[in-house]
């Protein structure tokens, strides 16, 4: 599961303790259980977040055996689910950045950060781009969000790397600003919108070309002015109707 998800989950858990502890103190705070009255949600609310955050500042004290349980219940579950929290969410985010250094541009990458060819994406196209290159050895880079991918493809001797292509800061190191040529081929091509931005942004210069797989991105990507739009199943239909086409010719001339 993603940070984020997880960042959800706890908060909803920390949400549900303190309406737990609210309700309850609010409850039992009027039924003599406590050391005062509690008469007001707010007062219920002000014991409960002290009582999670281990303040205690000691002017509102359970009095009763059923209080004390409720008191406990609540410092159990709050605590656990605080402790759990920061440990699960720090880890998450420490191995991160662990493996955003792992995956990083090294010094010896940065040799063919020039004049270099730029494949973000690998769907069918940039697959294919990529097997042509490696063969007449030119010098190029494959860029994904798959971690596995990245694995299986420095495994066949790929120069790959792990980024987000949607933000600046990740697509800095790559010196798109040397590049000959970007091309990106994603399979979610409503992407490309994103990703072409953050490319115009870090070079005015390199020529940019962009796989889609619809007509309603060609007219998108076409106003922020890409260089070459490629739509492989017109490509094909393109190709087809032709075949077509002299079909029907031959037989006219029968």
């Amino acid at each position: 599961m993603k940070l984020y998800g997880k960042m959800t989950i706890y908060a909803l858990a920390i949400i549900a303790v303190i309406i737990y502890g609210t309700v309850g103190t609010y409850v039992l705070g009027r039924s003599g259980n406590f050391n005062v009255n509690i008469n007001s949600p707010v007062e219920a609310l002000y014991f409960t977040v002290v009582t999670i955050s281990t303040v205690g500042y000691g002017d509102i004290t359970p009095v009763t055996t059923l209080g004390r349980i409720f008191v406990i219940i609540l410092i159990i579950s709050g605590l656990s689910i605080f402790l759990s929290a920061v440990t699960v969410i720090s880890s998450d985010f420490l191995s991160e950045r662990v493996e955003r250094l792992y995956y990083s541009t090294s010094r010896s990458d940065k040799k063919l950060l020039n004049n270099h060819i730029a494949l973000i994406g690998y769907d069918i196209t940039n697959a294919l781009i990529a097997e042509r290159l490696k063969k007449q050895k030119r010098n190029f880079i494959i860029i994904t969000k798959d971690k596995i991918l990245v694995d299986k493809l420095k495994e066949r001797g790929y120069n790959v790397f792990l980024a987000d292509y949607t933000l600046k800061q990740d697509m800095e190191k790559f010196m798109l600003d040397r590049a000959s040529d970007v091309v990106i081929d994603l399979r979610d091509s409503s992407k490309a919108v994103y990703v072409v931005l953050v490319v115009k942004k870090l070079s005015k210069k390199v020529r940019l070309s962009v796989v889609v797989q619809n007509s309603e991105m060609e007219s998108h990507l076409t106003d922020l002015g890409v260089d070459s739009i490629i739509n492989p199943a017109t490509l094909a239909a393109d190709a087809l109707t032709e075949v077509l086409d002299r079909d029907q010719d031959a037989v006219i001339k029968k």
